[in-house]
């Protein structure tokens, strides 16, 4: 059982800059792929980003690439989200996720690929 502990959101203006984290507890972290998930209200749950379970493979979505980057320190537990050059329309509540990964460049984009969730932290970019 791993959990998984976000935290970092806040308001910022637009343009501005926020880093989340996401501490994982357990002694097996770097034998997870990781990923960063957000949901604005009355909307389904969106991928931003994915890690494999060392760091050395990356993905995002179009909508977030050159602005957001995924990084990990499996040595603290802990995977990061710094987001840069935001707008209002990256508001929304920001989820990490966890899944045990078979191959080590593995990354995943579906929510249902990730078999552990953190309760949320809230982003919110004024115009």
């Amino acid at each position: 059982q791993v959990q998984l502990v976000e935290s970092g959101g806040g308001l910022v203006q637009a343009g501005g800059s926020l880093r989340l984290s996401c501490v994982a507890s357990g002694r097996t972290f770097d034998s997870y792929a990781m990923g960063w998930f957000r949901q604005a209200p009355g909307k389904e749950r969106e991928f931003v980003a994915a890690i494999s379970r060392r760091g050395g493979t990356t993905y995002y979505p179009d909508s977030v690439k050159g602005r957001f980057t995924i990084s990990r320190d499996n040595a603290e537990n802990t995977v990061y989200l710094q987001m840069n050059s935001l707008k209002p329309e990256d508001t929304a509540v920001y989820y990490c996720a966890g899944v045990r990964a078979l191959m080590g460049s593995s990354t995943y984009y579906r929510p249902t690929d990730y078999a552990y969730w953190g309760q949320g932290t809230q982003v919110t970019v004024s115009s």
